[in-house]
């Protein structure tokens, strides 16, 4: 475990954010030493880092304790900052399971931009299932969406700020859901205004009860915001319920349909 480091992303705290563990030369690692590895690191996902076919270039897997994922974001701001410290901010290529993705970084901050978008309303059978094991009897006014920023998620709309701070849902439930929907995450959110939403992220199919920061989500909510209302920028708060608060800004501006995100990333003990 020596070769594992770990960061804290969307935060300049290490007491906050979400932690990743990052190995920056995975190479020669089969896919079953790096699930291994990621299950003794015990964070939401590790990444693995490969040599890329260029310079500032890398190849990125990214593994949660019980399966690999096509892309993570805050493990992709970690280990952007954990390279730049190494080599210098400026841009970096991140070829993904996902897709390609790229990062600028500068002081100890990451943007990624995601691969392009998607959204679609959600299948009538599949929200009546998530609220159930959610618990949840109503939700807000906003349309229930799958959206995809490398990752498929579940975007599901609060009535207020309190259902989202007595989030309790049954795990092995929402589990068997997300697997057949192939979901990474559930991402529940609640607008306080134009420039700040309030999320949780369930992620029990990664073997976690919440991710504190979900880079991922965050970019596939900026492109459902966008396709319902049009360009804009706003900032999603994260983590706070569970100890760890996190700062996520979102542009989601672009005309490719790719969704920026933006964050710190700092070193935590082991």
């Amino acid at each position: 475990m020596s070769g594992v480091l770990r960061y804290s992303a969307f935060t300049k705290d290490p007491a906050g954010g979400n932690p990743a563990g990052v190995v920056l030369d995975a190479t020669g690692l089969s896919d079953d030493e790096m699930l291994a590895i990621a299950a003794e690191v015990n964070y939401s996902e590790t990444a693995f880092v490969l040599p890329g076919s260029g310079e500032r270039e890398f190849d990125v897997r990214y593994f949660s304790p019980k399966a690999e994922v096509p892309f993570c974001g805050h493990a992709t701001i970690a280990t952007a900052v954990a390279l730049a410290e190494r080599i210098g901010d400026g841009l970096l290529t991140f070829h993904t399971p996902a897709g390609e993705i790229t990062i600028e970084t500068a002081a100890g901050t990451a943007t990624l931009t995601s691969v392009p978008t998607s959204t679609s309303e959600a299948e009538p059978e599949l929200v009546k299932q998530a609220l159930e094991a959610l618990g949840y009897a109503e939700i807000g006014d906003a349309p229930v969406h799958v959206g995809f920023g490398g990752a498929r998620h579940l975007l599901i709309p609060l009535k207020d700020r309190e259902q989202l701070r007595t989030l309790d849902y049954d795990f092995d439930a929402l589990r068997d859901l997300m697997l057949a929907h192939d979901l990474t995450t559930v991402h529940l959110w609640w607008r306080d205004d134009a420039g700040l939403v309030h999320a949780r992220d369930p992620f029990p199919v990664g073997g976690v009860v919440e991710d504190a920061a979900t880079g991922a989500a965050a970019a596939a909510f900026g492109g459902y915001l966008r396709d319902l209302e049009g360009p804009q920028r706003f900032v999603i708060s994260q983590g706070e319920d569970m100890g760890r608060p996190s700062r996520l800004e979102v542009d989601a501006t672009r005309e490719d349909r790719r969704v920026s995100v933006t964050g710190a990333a700092v070193v935590i003990g082991v």
